[in-house]
């Protein structure tokens, strides 16, 4: 058996998240139809560095799956595309040892947030980017921002139906890029648990507009309770955009 490790991109739109669930569509499922196709009816599990919710972009996606075919390592990614509906793309396909996992072996991943808050709605930006008209004082989010940098309890920034125990995570960069009509964060860290990123981006949009204060975030971090922090900002803005081994 050889052990072959992709990097994909997907579009989420579609999707009813990356992993597979009865009678809707997903990226696991997708992927895992073609390779029982390409191995002529045998199941072939794949394991991804993690999980996407409905309508959450990747560019940057991991997964491995074992294999006993001779394919060559650089050709399946030609393989899989070929069959692959036009939503989801192969970037890289490469053997790796037996030893490497997806999601065990990571040490760290990046997400990126956009959002169009300048000018007119963009019709073709409505499934890629959360439109966000109104004014916001970047120089207060980079301030509050700043406060989540770091080794934390993330309680407060985590989904309340998570049956994660320990929620300690490690943020090493949040930074905010304006480009041209839109604004970009970017989150960087071990680790991220459940919607942790698009509440801290609901709770950053609540400080743009001077609802809160840069100090709040930082007592709402330390309350370590969900009802503190803003709104879930939405699912299509989101993307995963690169994992760390």
């Amino acid at each position: 058996m050889k052990r072959i490790k992709c990097t994909l991109s997907y579009d989420g739109t579609d999707f009813s998240g990356y992993q597979k669930q009865p009678n809707k569509r997903t990226v696991q499922g997708e992927i895992e139809r073609v390779l029982q196709t390409i191995h002529k009816g045998k199941v072939v599990t794949i394991h991804a560095s993690g999980r996407t919710d409905t309508n959450v972009h990747a560019y940057g996606q991991v997964i491995h799956f074992d294999t006993s075919l001779s394919i060559p390592e650089e050709k399946w990614s030609k393989a899989l595309n070929a069959l692959l509906p036009n939503d989801v793309f192969i970037r890289d396909s490469k053997q790796v040892e037996e030893s490497f996992h997806a999601r065990y072996d990571t040490v760290g991943k990046e997400y990126r947030y956009r959002i169009q808050h300048l000018g007119e709605r963009d019709l073709f930006k409505r499934k890629y980017a959360l439109f966000f008209p109104y004014s916001l004082n970047i120089e207060l989010m980079n301030q509050a921002a700043s406060t989540l940098i770091g080794t934390h309890d993330f309680s407060s920034f985590c989904a309340s139906n998570t049956d994660v125990i320990n929620k300690v995570r490690t943020i090493d960069t949040i930074s905010l890029c304006e480009d041209q009509d839109e604004l970009v964060f970017t989150f960087r860290g071990n680790g991220f648990l459940y919607n942790m990123v698009r509440i801290i981006v609901g709770t950053l949009l609540e400080v743009g507009q001077e609802r809160l204060k840069p100090e709040e975030v930082k007592e709402i971090l330390e309350a370590c309770d969900r009802r503190k922090a803003g709104k879930t900002a939405p699912g299509h803005g989101l993307y995963l955009w690169e994992v760390f081994y």
